[in-house]
């Protein structure tokens, strides 16, 4: 008799550690990689950006104006593509999750699922549309030169008006390149973000950097010392240089839906959460 209650504890007892194992492999998989519940109406939506990059995203100490927590990290990030995020997260009854990335690791992250969007101000060029997808567009924009108030190249029309000048722009952004189009222009070397670009116009060491028309009101609003030129002859780019969308992986299910909430935002309504994250970011950005 007592040996047959030792069998049957002892296959209690295992049976108790399997159940306890398999929830923490369940566990496990579905918070350390992307796409392990892609199930609609739950499991998670692990976006990629930079937290970096306002108005489009930025990095802050608490959860003000809707900023979301970062993954495995104390810090929020808000701005207009969290705040988009959020809305294509909800239309699809999904958790958002925010993972903090270098830019030039947001592509390669999301090809391995360790993420399942790019949602960083992301250009859906003819060259990123090689290795992934995008959705329709979520913002567009022009681009403007940052320039110091008072400096002869304020008020000017053209680009060409900078011919000479000490022009960058971000690394590894498209518009870095359409700097090429000034004729014979200064051109410097590329920066990695907007603040460093505001640091170096401040100090003198550049003319002006090229940079979408939100970065123009934002250096504008947080400096009193910089202006921005909107061109009467401009720049010439393609849309996909002045557009933002969301990247996917290559047939990514979510695409159409995606699009359909995309769909259900309207263009006032995206210029009213622009001018939002423009009021709202953090004054050192």
């Amino acid at each position: 008799m007592k040996r047959k209650w030792l069998l049957v504890m002892i296959s209690i007892m295992t049976a108790i550690v399997l159940a306890a194992c398999g929830t923490s492999d369940k566990k496990e998989g579905s918070s350390g990689e992307a796409g392990a519940d892609k199930e609609d109406g739950g499991g998670e939506f692990r976006i990629g950006m930079e937290a970096g990059y306002p108005p489009f995203n930025w990095t802050q100490q608490n959860d003000a104006n809707g900023a979301v927590k970062i993954a495995d990290n104390a810090e929020y990030a808000g701005g207009y593509d969290v705040q988009m995020a959020k809305k294509i997260a909800e239309g699809l009854g999904k958790e958002l999750v925010i993972v903090k990335l270098e830019w030039d690791g947001l592509v390669p992250a999301l090809q391995s699922n360790k993420i399942d969007a790019i949602i960083a101000g992301m250009s859906p060029t003819e060259e990123r549309k090689k290795t992934i997808d995008f959705t329709e567009n979520y913002y567009t924009s022009d681009f403007v030169m940052v320039i110091k108030k008072g400096s002869k190249y304020e008020g000017v029309k053209s680009i060409q008006d900078f011919s000479g000048a000490k022009i960058t722009s971000q690394l590894n952004t498209s518009n870095y390149n359409v700097i090429d189009q000034i004729k014979d222009v200064n051109k410097q070397t590329a920066m990695e973000s907007f603040p460093a670009m505001r640091v170096a116009l401040e100090a003198g060491k550049i003319d002006g950097y090229v940079a979408e028309r939100p970065e123009g009101i934002s250096a504008a609003a947080a400096n009193d010392k910089f202006t921005y030129v909107a061109f009467e002859e401009g720049f010439d780019t393609d849309l996909s240089n002045t557009s933002i969308a969301v990247g996917l992986r290559k047939e990514d299910a979510n695409l159409d839906k995606i699009n359909e909430i995309l769909k259900g935002i309207s263009e006032d309504d995206r210029q009213a959460i622009m001018e939002e994250a423009i009021s709202q970011q953090p004054a050192a950005q």
